[in-house]
């Protein structure tokens, strides 16, 4: 421990993080191992999926055997190696299930896998609560798409009318996406209730205008071709305000997750979005 200007603080240690990933087959998990090798202060020690286990995860992610073999079984693997941190990239029936058994072992999870429910996170918060760990719910891990839902939140205070399009490859299961909820929540916080401004019209077709959440609508378009894509249109009278982030590899949302691996093991709380690692 040490002392500055009165205030008593923890000082770190040079020791690197020891890292655990589960969906390591899937392509954001994939990225995140090629990512690492670049990332001398963070050490991959597991990684787990049933489908791939017995697989050299190197391999998986295409950049030969690196000597660490993919396992089938979490609450085993995460007893023997010890990891710090655990970075999820499943699915979302998946996810909470893995947070709360990587809270269990004492290690802090990073969730980046969106479609967990209101009662899987408040369950969440409270295993954070009790263990007086850390975990993380990003829905987007992408420094432009951050910025975007900030700069909303900011356009939010002089707009009453507000829609989110967000635009997704064909394999998302989830829809709305993590990050247009999240970007609503952040309007929200601001302007508690928006103005939908056809609220008199007639669907002629059920949903045509979209899912809507206290006057803001939400379209969700899922093509091949896509990555991740997304529009937050603000409109006045003669004016039209449109905020858009595009994610065109997945190598761009790297930079984030070990953002928040290095932030989150001196954090406490459960905590919602990249933002609050800033």
């Amino acid at each position: 421990m040490g002392f500055f200007g009165g205030l008593q603080l923890t000082l770190r240690t040079s020791k690197p993080i020891r890292l655990a990933i589960t969906g390591p087959g899937g392509q954001m998990g994939q990225h995140l191992v090629r990512a690492l090798q670049r990332a001398p202060d963070i050490h991959l020690v597991a990684a787990i999926s049933p489908r791939h286990a017995g697989c050299d995860v190197g391999e998986i992610a295409g950049i030969g055997a690196l000597g660490l073999p993919v396992t089938d079984d979490l609450a085993t693997t995460l007893a023997k190696t010890c990891p710090d941190v655990l970075v999820d990239f499943t699915r979302p029936d998946a996810a909470a299930g893995i947070a709360e058994q990587a809270l269990r072992s004492g290690v802090r999870p990073v969730i980046g896998t969106s479609g967990l429910n209101e009662s899987e996170i408040d369950r969440l918060r409270a295993f954070t609560e009790t263990s007086q760990l850390s975990a993380l719910l990003a829905s987007n891990f992408a420094l432009g798409a951050v910025l975007m839902m900030r700069f909303a939140r900011e356009a939010a205070r002089y707009f009453e009318h507000a829609e989110v399009l967000e635009l997704h490859h064909d394999k998302k299961r989830d829809a709305p996406s993590g990050t247009s909820l999240q970007t609503v929540s952040e309007l929200l916080s601001v302007r508690p209730q928006f103005s939908d401004p056809c609220v008199q019209g007639q669907e002629l077709l059920p949903g045509a205008r979209g899912a809507e959440k206290d006057g803001v609508r939400i379209h969700s378009v899922r093509l091949p071709g896509l990555l991740a894509h997304q529009e937050v249109l603000f409109g006045s009278e003669g004016q039209l305000l449109t905020l858009r982030h595009d994610a065109f590899d997945r190598s761009c949302y790297m930079p984030g997750v070990l953002l928040a691996v290095r932030k989150i093991v001196d954090l406490r709380g459960f905590l919602v979005g990249l933002e609050s690692v800033f």
